[in-house]
């Protein structure tokens, strides 16, 4: 779990914190623009182990999750997530993939939001203010 002084940072500047799980750097750059020129801190990993470390350390308010990334899958992250945290994480996962049966997995594993590559940022934004109201 986030250690005393990650909970005290959290508390201090009073913004949510958001981590940002993709590999895609011009994704990332853009959500990121957008997250914080909406108040929001951001945090980012670039793949899947890296994203489950980051949200042990960090304890983030948000994950926004890319389905498909080096050494583990936004799947596996998700499953982890699930798995391993007694008060569940908000996930919004985000994919390319036009499958119904991937959605239909993410939502058994309790994704929050399952956003389709490409979209408009103010459907990313819709869904992050609900989650984090």
């Amino acid at each position: 779990m986030a250690d005393e002084k990650t909970q005290e940072q959290k508390r201090q500047n009073g913004r949510k914190r958001i981590l940002l799980v993709d590999d895609d750097r011009e994704i990332v750059e853009s959500i990121k623009v957008a997250l914080e020129a909406n108040g929001y801190e951001i945090l980012v990993a670039r793949d899947g182990n890296q994203g489950l470390a980051m949200a042990e350390r960090e304890d983030p308010d948000l994950v926004i999750l890319d389905m498909m990334m080096p050494k583990r899958s936004g799947f596996l992250v998700l499953e982890k997530l699930r798995r391993t945290r007694p008060i569940p994480l908000r996930v919004i996962m985000i994919t390319a993939n036009e499958g119904s049966r991937h959605k239909a997995y993410a939502e058994m594993l309790g994704v929050d939001d399952y956003v389709r590559k490409p979209f408009a940022m103010d459907r990313l934004l819709q869904s992050v203010g609900r989650l984090l109201a």
